[in-house]
């Protein structure tokens, strides 16, 4: 059962996620309008080349895929490599040599069976 900090963690997840939807769909259509209805739009008192409107989300798309590939780098260069799986597979071996074999008493399986009801035929 969920307790209430679950239930309010939750509405917070939910409130951010809302935020981070009208952010994106504000800054799409702001885009869209900018790239195709308004070139040369004035920004700051000074004409905003057509071209930045490209230029920008570009270099900012390039800049993100580079981060997430120098991320996946360092992660690997830092993770020490797997043991081979021969050794992992011995260990196993060894362990389960090392188990002793615990076998069920018969009585126990037969006292079990007795418990069941029997059904009475009818005739």
């Amino acid at each position: 059962m969920a307790s209430y900090g679950d239930a309010q963690m939750a509405s917070k997840d939910q409130l951010i996620g809302g935020i981070i939807f009208v952010i994106c769909v504000v800054v799409g259509i702001l885009y869209t309008i900018g790239l195709f209805f308004w070139p040369g739009a004035n920004l700051l008192g000074e004409k905003l080349p057509y071209i930045w409107l490209i230029a920008i989300p570009v270099y900012l798309a390039f800049i993100a895929i580079m981060a997430i590939g120098a991320w996946i780098g360092w992660t690997m260069a830092t993770t020490p490599p797997p043991k081979p799986i021969e050794e992992i597979t011995a260990k196993v071996e060894v362990e389960e040599e090392e188990k002793p074999v615990e076998e069920a008493p018969a009585e126990t399986a037969k006292t079990e069976e007795e418990k069941k009801p029997e059904r009475k035929k009818k005739a």
